[in-house]
């Protein structure tokens, strides 16, 4: 009985290898490559193109984020008040552990750079200028004696755009903070050289850790342009000088209304700068802003 029942058995496991339906492979060479911005990493296309946020050229993709070293060297080697330093800036590949030489364009330049004082008075957006040998090149001469911070923004060729940070001590004071900053909360309308700025802040009071929109308007309203390729330039500071984040406008058209995106890492007042251009002009203003723990 058995021995006759095989020859069904097996027809019937051959038929139900026939009719049993394939899987198609996973074709990886089919999947579409998602180009993305390597600033603004929430803008990404089905597609190569241009930024509409900040204007950089969309990768396929994005590499695994490395921290490039920033080396600064400084001449003299000691930096005194009121008398010119000559800065030369290195940046070290993680990789490699060479010297890099090429570098992308961000807003214009090769290389922004921001120097703050450690009582949060002194701010300034330079650019060092760019050599042969792939290192940077920028003098300055530092007001006030004590410490400042140096916060570098490049994007390295086969890398992710970077923020490095640097310290700085100029001569005169004592190799720590020696002017606190003591920051009182400030959200009053700034005004520069040819216009005002007012600022609203969604949530009134801003939550660490969480987006707060930074709504500004402009007045005058009319006459202004970008600036280094940007309708907008934001620096916050955290007072203790540890949080410094570079940041740009969310949404602008070039009318009065600007409104930036920001995430505060911790509670604490923060030193926001802002930098707009009106006329030719450019126009920094500062607001002090506080931001409280969720309850």
């Amino acid at each position: 009985m058995f021995l006759r029942l095989l020859p069904a058995l097996f027809a019937g496991l051959l038929l139900a290898f026939q009719e049993a339906p394939s899987v198609p492979k996973a074709d990886t060479d089919d999947k579409p490559v998602e180009w993305v911005c390597p600033m603004d990493r929430d803008i990404r296309m089905k597609g190569p193109g241009k930024c509409p946020r900040c204007g950089m050229t969309l990768v396929p993709g994005i590499p695994g984020f490395f921290e490039y070293a920033t080396r600064i060297r400084t001449k003299p080697k000691k930096i005194v008040p009121g008398v010119s330093t000559a800065m030369t800036f290195e940046i070290i590949n993680p990789a490699t552990h060479k010297r890099v030489v090429d570098y992308e364009i961000v807003h214009e330049k090769l290389f922004h750079l921001f120097l703050i004082s450690e009582d949060l008075r002194f701010f300034t957006h330079q650019h060092p200028v760019y050599q042969k040998s792939g290192e940077f090149t920028f003098e300055w001469k530092f007001p006030e004696p004590g410490m400042y911070r140096v916060l570098s923004d490049y994007y390295p060729q086969g890398g992710t755009p970077q923020l490095s940070t640097n310290t700085l001590f100029v001569a005169g004071g004592p190799a720590t903070m020696q002017n606190p900053p003591n920051l009182k909360v400030d959200l009053s309308p700034q005004t520069s050289e040819n216009l005002t700025a007012t600022l609203t802040l969604d949530p009134p009071e801003p939550i660490a850790g969480f987006k707060t929109l930074m709504y500004f308007d402009l007045n005058p309203g009319d006459g202004l342009e970008k600036y280094i390729g940007a309708w907008g330039h934001m620096l916050a500071a955290s007072e203790d000088l540890v949080d410094l984040i570079h940041n740009h406008p969310f949404i602008a058209d070039g009318g009065p209304k600007v409104q930036f995106n920001m995430i505060f890492p911790r509670p604490g007042i923060y030193r926001v700068w802002v930098q707009f251009q009106r006329k030719g002009v450019v126009n920094t203003v500062a607001f002090n802003v506080p931001v409280v723990e969720l309850k």
